[in-house]
């Protein structure tokens, strides 16, 4: 459940690590405050009509569509995810591979952020220094029988804002686990196999392509 909770809220995002400190203000709130302000818009449209959403799967992907995913790069997510396998793919092959990404991702995850509540997750006192344009914002989510376990968003500013870029969960980071299990297919393979199963799943499971990245 915590799988499923914390990559519901992350269901796309990446943005390449920086590679000197920003130079420049970034516009919008920092990496806490974004952090925080996104979880409650998600909780209070969540607790306004909770049924609703359990019940309806486009209602939901509409949810995460207007509230998270405009903090996420889904575009470099997917691309860090393929990762050596993003250079060899044809620009349709890529523009593809974004969408079913993502909407895999939404039809798997999307429904378990139905679950998410106020006493479920933890937004713990920032560290780090913003001016060097990557923060890490750490988070506890409440299991079921209490247990807390550690969340952790990396954070980049980037020049539409703090955009998250992975999450680490028990010390596992959604990037490298992503990147290995795709990675290790698409050798079996092949690219095409993989984007066109991706495209299935969310089919299968009633998800539609959202356009993004």
């Amino acid at each position: 459940m915590i799988r499923r909770i914390a990559l519901a809220i992350v269901l796309a995002m990446m943005l390449p690590p920086a590679a000197h400190a920003q130079q420049q203000p970034t516009p919008g709130p920092g990496p806490q405050a974004l952090m925080q302000d996104t979880a409650q818009r998600m909780l209070n449209a969540l607790d306004a009509d909770r049924d609703a959403y359990r019940k309806d799967r486009q209602k939901m992907n509409g949810l995460v569509d207007r509230i998270l995913l405009p903090n996420f790069d889904t575009e470099y997510s997917a691309r860090l995810v393929l990762g050596k396998h993003w250079r060899a793919a044809t620009a349709q092959q890529r523009k593809r591979f974004v969408d079913a990404f993502y909407s895999s991702m939404l039809a798997k995850y999307g429904s378990a952020l139905a679950q998410f509540t106020a006493d479920r997750m933890t937004i713990l006192p920032f560290r780090g220094d913003e001016a060097s344009g990557q923060a890490t914002v750490r988070t506890e989510v409440r299991t079921n029988d209490g247990t807390r376990v550690p969340v952790n968003y990396s954070m980049r500013a980037t020049p539409q804002g703090w955009r998250a870029w992975d999450v680490t969960i028990e010390g596992i980071s959604y990037v490298k686990n992503f990147r290995d299990d795709f990675g290790a297919e698409i050798e079996q393979r092949g690219v095409e196999s993989v984007i066109a199963r991706l495209e299935a799943d969310a089919a299968s499971l009633g998800s539609v392509t959202s356009g993004a990245g």
